[in-house]
């Protein structure tokens, strides 16, 4: 496996006396090329988690295997490798912003890690178009930028390094609907091209929509990893984790309540309840 946590617990100390348990005892093996939606109540230790993925975070104890690296508590070596082939593009993208420009933003990775100048070119305006930045706010300043333009401005960044892993801490936070399934299909399209993409959010649509599995916290242990469909079709599981189902398992749930004969389905649309309803009413 790519990415493995075997037994990772982290804690923050609060005060001498006080400590919260952000991860406790965590085990998972997560599979390589796929896209993974992290879900969890606020609190849950979801941001703690994704932290471990680029040794933002280290173990309080246990280890994290990312790729080519074993990452432990007090591992100093090797980080800004790992960084190169993990991007991480933060919940609050003023986190990331600080260049005078947004272009020297956007080139900031890969300059960082050593590319070379037509390179760094390249991938800016490649990074750039993906997630459909105007360029005529290259030389901007990104402290003049609305909530939604940083945002793409933090994500742009990241794509820029393209890394190997790409991590995304409630990427669509602030955007309106349109903006947000645009930048959904950008991650997918990123997946697409072989590469691990995790999206930690609260849009179980958007989990439904466009992950291959789902990653579940709760009160800082994993309760679930495995199937989409498998987790939005155990309403138990759902109610341990305080997840309101998706739009469409929300009206097929109230179909099977109305009476209809519904399936449970591994794939799930308005096209497929509207065929079996139609069966019925025959």
């Amino acid at each position: 496996m790519s990415i493995s946590f075997q037994n990772v617990s982290h804690v923050y100390p609060v005060d001498a006396k006080t400590k919260i348990v952000a991860l406790d005892d965590i085990s998972i093996d997560l599979n390589e090329n796929k896209m993974c939606a992290i879900i969890g109540t606020t609190g849950s230790g979801k941001s703690t988690f994704v932290q471990h993925l680029n040794g933002l975070l280290l173990p309080t104890s246990g280890k994290v295997h990312v790729l080519d690296f074993e990452l432990e508590n007090g591992t100093k070596t090797k980080l800004k490798q790992l960084r190169q082939r993990v991007g991480l593009v933060f919940q609050f993208p003023e986190y990331q912003l600080f260049e005078e420009t947004v272009e020297k933003d956007i080139m900031f990775g890969p300059k960082n890690f050593g590319l070379d100048e037509q390179t760094i070119r390249d991938n800016v305006n490649k990074a750039i178009k993906q997630v459909n930045l105007d360029p005529s706010l290259l030389q901007a300043s990104p402290l003049d930028l609305s909530g939604g333009q940083k945002r793409r401005v933090a994500i742009a960044g990241v794509l820029a390094m393209q890394p190997d892993i790409l991590v995304l801490d409630e990427p669509t936070a602030g955007l309106d609907p349109a903006g947000a399934q645009e930048m959904m299909k950008v991650f997918k399209n990123y997946h697409d091209l072989g590469r691990s993409v995790f999206i930690v959010t609260h849009d179980m649509d958007n989990v439904l929509n466009y992950c291959n599995e789902v990653m579940v916290l709760h009160e800082a242990k994993l309760i679930y990893y495995g199937d989409v469909m498998g987790f939005f079709n155990d309403d138990e599981l759902m109610s341990k984790a305080f997840v309101l189902p998706p739009t469409i398992i929300q009206l097929r749930n109230a179909l099977i309540d109305a009476g209809f004969n519904i399936k449970k389905e591994n794939s799930i649309s308005i096209a497929s309840l509207a065929n079996q309803i139609a069966k019925e009413v025959k």
